[in-house]
């Protein structure tokens, strides 16, 4: 009887934790609006990076043919030696003057505790841009609409 009800609290602590574990992220909706620039499509990938400028993770990839992460130089360095599974945060690239909405997932606990968004960018025979559009993770920083410095004109996140 006591292993029945050891077995059952357990199984109820894990179900809390997991529960309390998904309810520590938050969904951002993420508008993209590209510069009018002449060339093929961005590769651009979107990650966390923590306090001391390192890349925390990935979350989300625009440019889905894995032969040209590479250009995406400070990003593949860090996805080289951790790699993941990044099918399900991948997309199209995107072109000059286009649009692009897609929806972010960020835990709670990196807000306001000195992470950034990075927005790192790469054009076939052009420049690249480690980071072309950094938005520090503090809730007065995501509010507003940031502006890129190369093929990103601006983002804007609205939490969901």
């Amino acid at each position: 009887m006591k292993s029945i009800l050891k077995i059952s609290l357990t199984v109820a602590l894990i179900g809390l934790l997991s529960f309390q574990a998904a309810a520590q992220t938050s969904k951002y909706k993420c508008m993209l609006q590209m510069s009018n620039y002449m060339g093929e499509g961005a590769y651009m990938v979107v990650s966390i990076i923590n306090p001391k400028g390192d890349y925390d993770k990935t979350l989300y990839v625009m440019g889905d043919d894995k032969k040209w992460y590479k250009t995406l130089k400070e990003w593949h360095k860090f996805y080289s030696k951790r790699p993941t599974d990044i099918s399900a945060k991948t997309g199209a690239s995107v072109t000059g003057g286009d649009r692009s909405t897609t929806t972010l997932e960020i835990e709670d606990s990196k807000i306001n505790k000195g992470y950034k968004l990075r927005f790192e960018t790469a054009v076939e025979d052009q420049k690249y841009y480690t980071a072309d559009l950094e938005i520090p993770l503090t809730t007065e920083a995501m509010a507003n609409k940031t502006e890129g410095k190369g093929y990103i004109r601006y983002v804007r996140l609205n939490k969901i």
